[in-house]
C-alpha cells in the first residue's frame, strides 16, 4: 500500500482544500499514481513551476514535496482576472514499508513532476527451493 490515511474526515477536509483551495493556501498539485512493475510512479502537475522552486524531501516514509510558483504580473500592474494560483504549495505522501525511498528518481518536464518510486527488494515476491529425504525438489511462492 503506498498511501495511507487514517481519519476519512481529515482526508475530506484535505481533499476540499486542494481542490478549492483556501485563502491562506491556494489549490494543490493534483497527482496520479499508479504501480508500473516493479515501481510506483507518482506524476504531479506543476504548470508554470520553475522546476528550481521545486524541493523534494524524504523523512521516515513521508515525503513532501515543496514548490513555489511567482505571479507573472508585475507588481504594480493593475489585475483584472486572478484565477491561476500563485505562491508556495506543497503535498505529503505516506509512502508504504513496502517502497524504497533511498532510490527515487524524479524528473519534471513539460509542467509535470513524476517521481519513480521502486519497490524494495524485500518486499519482492521470491521462490524458496525445499528438498526432502528424497532427491525430489519443489519450488514454493514465497
Amino acid at each position: 500500500m503506498m498511501l495511507m490515511r487514517t481519519d476519512p474526515f481529515l482526508a475530506l477536509d484535505r481533499l476540499t482544500q486542494q481542490m478549492l483551495g483556501t485563502t491562506a493556501r491556494p489549490a494543490a498539485m493534483p497527482m496520479d499514481a499508479y504501480r508500473d512493475g516493479d515501481s510506483f510512479v507518482v506524476e504531479l502537475d506543476l504548470p508554470g513551476v520553475d522546476a528550481d522552486s521545486i524541493d523534494l524531501d524524504v523523512e521516515r516514509n513521508v515525503l513532501t514535496v515543496k514548490a513555489e510558483r511567482r505571479t507573472s504580473a508585475p507588481e504594480d500592474a493593475e489585475v483584472l482576472i486572478a484565477e491561476r494560483p500563485a505562491g508556495s504549495f506543497s503535498r505529503q505522501l505516506f509512502l508504504g514499508e513496502t517502497l524504497d525511498t533511498e532510490h527515487i528518481d524524479a524528473s519534471y518536464d513539460a509542467g509535470v513532476l513524476r517521481l519513480r518510486i521502486p519497490v524494495s527488494e524485500q518486499a519482492k515476491p521470491r521462490r524458496i527451493a525445499i528438498s526432502g529425504g528424497d532427491s525430489s525438489r519443489k519450488q514454493i511462492s514465497g
